[in-house]
């Protein structure tokens, strides 16, 4: 079926229906710094970003940074790049290819790290 097409109530009442949210910011936190491998400094200023990237969601960015996301630049970090290259890199580059929103996000990467 097409993305922007409804799926008919008759259809819909077949599957059991599941809603995911992001993990609240210190679980997500956890998440971030076991699965990238740094410390938990580092990884709550991450989640911290990915909330800012996701209150973008609708004002110029289609989806905010998945947790996913995190963990990569987590991930970078841990691998030896700086944090704020690593968050460009793995989230602001990833989410858009805008010139302006990229220096949005770049302004958020610098106010938070």
């Amino acid at each position: 079926q097409s993305v922007l097409k409804e799926i008919k109530p008759s259809t819909r009442q077949r599957f059991v229906a599941l809603e995911f949210d992001y993990p609240a910011p210190e679980e997500e936190a956890v998440i971030v710094a076991a699965e990238g491998g740094v410390d938990m400094d580092l990884a709550r200023r991450l989640v911290k970003l990915g909330g800012l990237t996701r209150n973008l969601k609708g004002q110029g960015l289609d989806e905010g940074a998945s947790t996913r996301l995190l963990v990569h630049a987590a991930q970078l970090v841990a691998a030896g790049i700086a944090a704020d290259a690593a968050a460009v890199a793995a989230i602001a580059r990833a989410l858009t290819d805008d010139p302006d929103m990229t220096d949005t996000l770049g302004d958020l990467v610098r106010a938070v790290f």
